[in-house]
């Protein structure tokens, strides 16, 4: 069974930051398959559903961004728990906005959620990742404050069709495998 993993921090404040994305992404997969994400028993709401033909876990982790893990751990703890078919969705700041990069396996560079999880994993890194660009902090401004804001203006009215063509992705690495994906998500988006 897959697991998508998406990222983002509880609590409405934060729901259309940046560092919510994944969440955002979970939430349209879920809605395409006519499913809802429910609190689990574990650090974590999901739903178990079936995407591009293949069985899935759609999982959003309850704790915030930078303890991620702690899903993590309860989620490889079960018995069906394959590490390469854990699929995490994550924001990138060190993407342009709205493009898609998709990795086999990585460090987790300087994401919180991403080190929390890897630790979570006793320092594995053996799962891909869907990395959604967000672009970096504008001069000055804090990377905290960056990641936790709501975007704005022409982001903010494209972020509907990124989170669609993120959910697309995700359909895509479902069906054909992370490695064959990887030249179509990773592709510029068409202008």
């Amino acid at each position: 069974m897959w697991v998508v993993l998406g990222l983002g921090n509880p609590g409405r404040e934060y729901a259309d930051t940046r560092h919510n994305l994944g969440y955002r992404v979970v939430d349209a997969l879920a809605a395409r398959a006519q499913a809802r994400v429910r609190r689990a028993s574990g650090d974590f709401e999901s739903v178990e559903t079936v995407i591009a033909g293949k069985a899935a876990l759609l999982v959003k982790p309850t704790a915030y961004v930078n303890r991620s893990g702690r899903a993590v751990r309860q989620i490889a703890a079960r018995p069906d728990f394959d590490l390469g078919s854990m699929l995490v969705v994550v924001d990138d700041v060190d993407l342009p906005f709205a493009r898609l990069r998709l990795r086999p396996n990585g460090s987790p560079g300087g994401h919180n959620g991403m080190k929390s999880i890897v630790e979570a994993l006793d320092g594995q890194t053996a799962f891909p990742r869907l990395r959604l660009g967000v672009g970096a902090a504008p001069p000055g401004m804090a990377l905290e404050d960056w990641v936790l804001g709501a975007f704005a203006g022409d982001e903010r009215d494209a972020v509907p069709e990124f989170i669609g063509r993120a959910a697309d992705a995700v359909e895509c690495i479902l069906e054909l495998g992370v490695d064959a994906a990887i030249p179509a998500v990773n592709a510029p988006k068409p202008a």
